[in-house]
C-alpha cells in the first residue's frame, strides 16, 4: 500500500488565507458554543480550496471531530449522496455510540444513505420519500453534534449529484440544534450559467444562516513566499515576477510553473493551460503515463486493485508505474490508503481530455469487463452505479442498457430520484440501439415498481419503453423535476394515441393531474377527469381503483356532493376486488370525512379511526400521516377542540419519527387552530410558526401562515396580519383553489379591511366568497366569514361610506345565514351570533338578542368568542338605559370579558371592553387603571375626559345625534360639550376642531367604534 510521498512541488509552508482562516475559525467557535453554522468555499479551480480545508480540519480536529466527503464523478456521472455517504460513515467510525443512539429505529431508513447500517427499508415510494430522508438526516447530524462538536465537510460541489445538491440545502435551510459546522467547498470557475449547482448557490445565498467565502488568488508577496516553500530557498525576484505574471496568482499553477521552472521544461513552454498540466506527465515513463490514463478515465478516486485489472500491468510494473506517479506530485493515495486519485483534478482532466475517443471507450469497457469479473473491486454501495456508467461510456448499448435500468432501480432504493430519473432517460436513449434480443429479456418486474401491470404478468411480459416512461415520470415527480415528467408523460401519452391502451393512459393521466397541480399550472381536474372516462366501464383494477379514489378525495376538497360519495365507496370496492390495500384505505378515509361533513357523524369518525388504527398496525405511514390529519379536522369541524388536541400531539410524533414533514405541517396548522379555540393562544402561536417552517411543500406551510395571520388580527397586530396573509396566499397560490382554504383567507382578509376602515374591500372579499358559494361541509368555514361579515357591517353602521350598497349586502348576509347548515351545537351558536349581529347593523339588537347567543356559547369551550359575546351582551344592556341590576350584570359580563381578553392578550377586546366601561362611567374591579382610563394627550388643552371623548366623534365626522347614541347621552349635552371644546381648542368649526386634533395627534392609534377582531 503506497501513501503520499512528500515532493517539492507542495509547498510545506501555508501562505496567506488570515481573513479566511479567521472565518472558518469564528464559525466553528460559534458552532462549538451550540449554533450550528454552514459555510460554503467557492474559488476557481487551483487556486489552494483544498489546502485552506486541509490546514483548517487539522486545526479544527483538536476540537471537534471532522468528517470529510467528496463529491466523486465517474467520467460525468456522480455518485448519489456519495459524500454524505463517506463523512457518515467516517463520522460513525469516530463517534460509534453516539451515532448508535442517533440512528435507533431508523437504521432500514437512513441506510440509503449509509449502506453499513443494513439493508434499506423496501415498501412503497411517495413524494414525501426523500424529504423524509432529508428530515431523518438532519435530526441524525443535530443529535450526534449535540454535545460533541463536529465539522462536516463536502468537497467538490460542482460534481455533486442532484440528490446531494437537495440534502445540502435542505440542511442549510433546517438545521437549528447542535455544535455542528457543514462546509462545503466547490470550483466557481465551473459554475456556468446551465450548471446544476447555480441555482442552488443562488437560493443559499438569500438565506442569512449560510456565509459565503471566495478564496481569492494569491498576491506577488504571497507567490513569492510560496515559491521558496517550494525551492527551500529565496527565488529570484524576476523568476518570482515571471511566474506571477503567468499564473496570475492562481496556487496550483504557481507549483506547476515553480517545478518546470526547476527542472528545466521552461524553454518552448507554450501558454496553453493544457500544455502546461500535461507537461509533467509527459516527462513520465510510459508505463506511468498509461497508469495516468487508466486512472483519468476511471473516476475521480479508483480503487488499486480495479486499476492493476485493467492496466494490463504486472504487479511490479504497475507499482513501479504508479511510485513514479505518485512521485512526481501526479497521483496520490487515498485518505483509506486503497487507492489513487490525481492531487488536482485539473490534470485528470488534461489527461482525460488527451485521449483519443477510441481510447476513451476502450478504457471503460475494460473498466466494466473488469467490475463484472470481479465485483468485489470496488465497494458494493458504488458497484452498480459505477458498472452502468462504464457500459455507457463504452458505447455498448448491449451491455448498458441492462446496466443502466439496474443503476436506476439502485437510486430509487436510496430515494435519489432525480438520478434515477436521469438514469432511465439514458436507458430510453439506448432502448433502439439494443439488440431486440436484450430487450426481450428485459422484465418489468425488475425494474419498474410504479406501473401497474395493467393485466399482463409482469414476470413473463417483456419490459417495454412505456413502462420506462411511467416509472422515469414518478421519479420526476418524486424528485422535483416536474417538468422534465410532463414531457414524459406528454410522448408517452401519444405513443398510447397510436397504440390504445385505456388503463396505462389513465395511469398517465393521473400523473398529469398531478404534475399540473404541483406546477401550479391548474387544479388537476381536467386530467382526472380525462382518466375517469377512460376507466368507465372498465373491469376493476388497480389504476381503476386509484382514479376513483384521487376523484373522491378531490372532489371532498373542491366540489364535495354525492358524485364524490359515489367515487368512494366504488374505489373501496374495488380496491378490495383487487387487494390494492393502500387506495382502499385512502378512499375509506375519504368516505369517512364525506359522512361526517354530510352530517352522518358519529358513523363518519368511526371509519377514519377505524382506517388510523388499521393504518398504524399495517405499517402503511403515508395514510396514516393524512389520518392524523384529517380524524382531527373532523373532530374540529364539530366543535371537537380539545377531543383533538391530543390526537394532533401523538400524530406530529408519528409525523417526525417517520419523516412525514408535509403532514407534520398540515397537523400543526390544525392543532394551532385548535389551541386558538380552547384559549391557548401563546402555544397556538409557537405552533403555527413551527408549521410555517416545517413543511416540504408550499400548501403544508400556508396552514400556519393563516393560523398566524388570525393570531395578529385577534390581537390588533393589523400589520403582522397583513404579512401572514400575503404569505399565506402566496403558499396556496390561486390555481387550485379550495373552500376549505379561500374561505378562511377571506375571512382573515375580511377582518383586516375592516379593522383598517377599508369597507368596501371588506364587502368585496364577502361578496367573491358569496358568489363562489359554500359547498356541503363548508359550513364550518363559511360560518366564521359570515360572523365576520356581519361584525364589520354592525361597526360601520354609522359610517357615511358604508351607507351605498349596504342593504343589499344585508339581505345577502341574511340570506346565506338561512341556508347554511347547522349541523353542530358550534354552528347552531355562530348562527344566532351572526343574526345578532345583523340587528346590531340594523341598530335594532337587544339584550333579548344576545343572551341566547350568551348561553349557547357557555355551553362551548371557545372562550374568546364567549368574551366577545359577553362583550356585546354588557353594550345591549347599557344601551337599553335600564337599572342597576342590568348595569350590576353589564359590569359582571365586562369584568368576565377583560379577564379572558387580558389572559389571550387579545387587545382589540381589552380595548372594546375598556372603552365601553368608560363610556358607561363604570368601573371594573381589577382592572388595572391604565386599561380603563389611559393616558388622555388632550389634557394640555384642558379638554375633560367626556370632551376628549366626544372630540375624538367630530374628528371622525359624527353629528350631534350619532355622539349621543355613541356616548349614552342626550343630543343637547352633546351639543354643549361640542361647543365647549370649539373654545377651547380657539376654532370656529367642527371641520377646524377635527383638523387640530388630527394635527396634534391626540388620536393617532384609535379607530371609530373599537371593533373587535377575529
Amino acid at each position: 500500500m503506497l501513501w503520499p510521498v512528500e515532493t517539492r512541488s507542495v509547498s510545506p509552508v501555508f501562505v496567506g488565507r488570515t481573513v479566511e482562516l479567521d472565518t472558518l475559525n469564528d464559525t466553528l467557535a460559534r458552532a462549538r458554543a451550540g449554533e450550528p453554522q454552514a459555510l460554503l468555499l467557492g474559488g476557481e479551480a487551483g487556486v489552494g480550496k483544498t489546502r485552506l480545508v486541509e490546514e483548517f480540519a487539522t486545526a479544527a480536529a483538536r476540537h471537534a471531530v471532522v468528517a470529510v466527503g467528496g463529491c466523486v464523478e465517474i467520467g460525468a456521472d456522480g455518485l448519489p449522496f456519495a459524500p454524505f455517504s463517506t463523512a457518515l460513515r467516517a463520522l460513525r467510525d469516530a463517534l460509534p455510540e453516539e451515532f448508535a443512539a442517533a440512528a435507533r429505529g431508523q437504521e432500514e431508513e437512513l441506510a440509503r444513505l449509509l449502506p453499513d447500517l443494513g439493508e434499506a427499508g423496501a415498501g412503497r415510494h411517495d413524494e414525501q420519500g426523500m424529504a423524509r430522508l432529508f428530515e431523518l438526516t438532519a435530526r441524525l447530524l443535530e443529535q450526534v453534534a449535540a454535545e460533541q462538536p463536529v465539522v462536516l465537510v463536502l468537497e467538490d460541489l460542482h460534481w455533486a449529484d442532484a440528490s446531494t445538491r437537495h440534502l445540502l440545502a435542505y440542511l442549510f435551510r433546517t438545521l437549528r440544534a447542535g455544535r455542528l459546522l457543514v462546509l462545503a467547498s466547490y470550483r466557481s470557475d465551473d459554475i456556468h450559467r446551465r450548471h446544476p449547482l447555480r441555482p442552488l448557490l443562488a437560493e443559499l445565498d438569500r438565506l442569512r444562516t449560510v456565509r459565503r467565502v471566495e478564496l481569492g488568488r494569491f498576491t506577488r508577496e504571497e507567490v513569492g513566499r510560496q515559491i521558496a516553500g517550494i525551492l527551500a530557498a529565496e527565488p529570484d525576484p524576476a523568476q518570482v515576477d515571471e511566474i506571477f505574471e503567468r499564473s496570475d496568482g492562481n496556487a496550483f499553477f504557481v507549483e506547476e510553473l515553480a517545478v518546470a521552472t526547476c527542472d528545466g521544461h521552461c524553454t518552448g513552454l507554450t501558454d496553453s493551460l493544457r500544455d502546461l498540466l500535461l507537461v509533467r506527465v509527459e516527462t513520465l515513463p510510459e508505463s506511468a503515463q498509461r497508469v495516468a490514463r487508466v486512472v483519468a478515465e476511471g473516476g475521480s478516486t479508483v480503487e488499486y486493485r480495479l486499476i492493476a485489472a485493467v492496466a494490463g500491468l504486472t504487479e511490479d510494473d504497475l507499482i513501479e508505474a504508479l511510485r513514479a506517479c505518485v512521485g512526481a506530485n501526479i497521483l496520490t493515495a487515498t485518505r483509506t490508503g486503497d487507492g489513487y486519485r490525481f492531487r488536482h483534478s485539473l490534470v485528470r482532466e488534461a489527461v482525460a481530455d488527451d485521449l483519443l475517443p477510441g481510447e476513451r471507450s476502450r478504457l471503460n469497457r475494460r473498466y466494466a469487463e473488469a467490475l463484472e469479473a470481479e465485483p468485489a473491486l470496488v465497494p458494493a454501495d458504488a458497484r452498480v452505479m459505477r458498472l452502468a456508467s462504464y457500459w455507457y461510456h463504452a458505447h455498448d448499448a448491449a451491455k448498458a442498457l441492462p446496466a443502466v435500468l439496474d443503476a436506476s432501480v439502485a437510486a430509487r432504493r436510496r430515494h435519489a430520484y432525480t438520478e434515477q430519473l436521469g438514469l432511465l432517460e439514458r436507458a430510453m436513449e439506448l432502448w433502439d440501439s439494443a439488440p431486440e434480443e436484450v430487450r426481450a429479456a428485459l422484465r418489468p418486474v425488475d425494474y419498474t415498481e410504479v406501473y401497474p401491470p395493467c393485466g399482463c404478468d409482469p414476470a413473463t411480459t417483456p419490459l417495454r419503453c412505456l413502462d420506462l416512461m411511467a416509472e422515469a415520470a414518478v421519479a420526476g415527480r418524486f424528485g422535483g423535476e416536474r417538468e422534465r415528467a410532463l414531457k414524459i408523460t406528454k410522448r408517452a401519452l401519444r405513443l398510447l394515441e397510436e397504440d390504445p391502451d385505456p388503463l396505462r393512459a389513465a395511469w398517465f393521466w393521473v400523473q398529469r393531474s398531478r404534475l399540473v397541480q404541483a406546477q401550479a399550472r391548474g387544479d388537476g381536474w381536467q386530467e382526472l377527469a380525462t382518466a375517469q372516462d377512460l376507466v368507465r366501464g372498465l373491469p376493476p383494477s388497480e389504476v381503476h381503483a386509484e382514479v376513483l379514489a384521487l376523484v373522491a378525495n378531490w372532489s371532498m376538497l373542491h366540489r364535495p356532493g354525492p358524485e364524490a360519495f359515489a367515487a368512494a365507496e366504488r374505489a373501496v370496492e374495488y380496491a378490495r376486488m383487487v387487494g390494492a390495500r393502500d387506495i382502499e384505505l385512502h378512499a375509506r378515509l375519504t368516505l369517512g370525512c364525506l359522512k361526517v361533513d354530510s352530517g352522518d357523524t358519529e358513523t363518519g369518525l368511526a371509519e377514519a379511526r377505524q382506517v388510523l388504527h388499521d393504518t398504524l398496525a399495517e405499517g402503511v405511514r403515508q395514510v396514516a400521516g393524512r389520518a392524523y390529519v384529517n380524524l382531527p379536522s373532523e373532530l374540529q369541524s364539530l366543535g371537537r377542540d380539545r377531543e383533538a388536541v391530543p390526537l394532533l400531539r401523538e400524530g406530529i410524533d408519528f409525523a417526525r419519527d417517520y419523516g412525514l414533514m408535509d403532514s407534520e405541517a398540515w397537523m400543526r396548522g390544525n392543532l394551532s387552530e385548535a389551541l386558538y379555540s380552547i384559549g391557548q393562544w401563546t402555544e397556538a402561536a409557537e405552533v403555527a410558526t413551527r408549521a410555517t417552517g416545517v413543511g416540504h411543500g408550499a400548501k403544508p406551510r400556508g396552514a400556519g401562515a393563516l393560523r398566524l395571520a388570525h393570531l395578529a388580527l385577534a390581537r390588533g397586530d393589523l400589520a403582522e396580519a397583513g404579512r401572514q396573509l400575503a404569505a399565506a396566499r402566496a403558499h396556496w397560490g390561486t390555481h387550485d383553489p379550495m373552500p376549505q382554504q379561500s374561505l378562511p383567507l377571506a375571512r382573515v382578509a375580511l377582518g383586516v379591511a375592516a379593522e383598517e376602515g377599508r369597507i368596501a374591500d371588506a364587502r368585496a372579499e364577502l361578496l367573491r366568497a358569496l358568489d363562489a358559494g359554500f359547498p356541503p361541509g363548508t359550513h364550518r368555514y363559511g360560518w366564521p366569514l359570515l360572523r365576520a361579515a356581519a361584525t364589520a357591517e354592525a361597526e360601520a353602521r354609522t359610517l357615511p361610506a358604508a351607507r351605498t350598497g349596504r342593504a343589499e349586502i344585508l339581505d345577502r348576509l341574511g340570506a346565506a345565514a338561512r341556508t347554511l347548515p347547522t349541523t353542530a351545537p358550534l354552528w347552531q351558536a355562530y348562527g344566532q351570533w351572526t343574526r345578532a349581529e345583523l340587528r346590531r347593523a340594523d341598530g335594532t339588537d337587544t339584550a333579548d338578542d344576545w343572551s341566547p347567543v350568551v348561553t349557547a356559547f357557555e355551553c362551548l369551550d371557545r372562550p374568546y368568542a364567549l368574551a366577545r359575546v359577553r362583550h356585546r351582551l354588557a353594550a345591549a344592556l347599557l344601551g337599553a338605559a335600564g337599572g342597576d341590576d342590568e348595569r350590576d350584570r353589564a359590569v359582571e359580563l365586562l369584568r368576565l370579558a377583560d379577564a379572558v381578553a387580558a389572559h389571550l392578550d387579545a387587545r382589540s377586546l381589552a380595548d372594546a371592553v375598556a372603552r365601553l366601561a368608560q363610556r358607561a362611567r363604570l368601573t371594573l374591579i381589577g382592572t388595572p387603571r391604565q386599561a380603563l382610563a389611559p393616558a388622555d394627550p388632550a389634557a394640555a388643552l384642558g379638554l375633560t375626559s367626556r370632551e376628549r371623548d366626544v372630540l375624538r366623534l367630530v374628528s371622525v365626522g359624527r353629528t350631534n345625534r350619532q355622539i349621543a347614541e355613541e356616548l349614552f347621552i342626550s343630543p343637547k349635552t352633546a351639543s354643549v360639550h361640542v361647543s365647549n371644546i370649539l373654545g377651547k381648542l380657539g376654532v370656529s368649526g367642527r371641520g377646524e376642531a377635527a383638523a387640530t386634533a388630527h394635527r396634534l395627534g391626540l388620536f393617532p392609534a384609535e379607530t371609530l367604534t373599537a371593533p373587535t377582531a377575529g
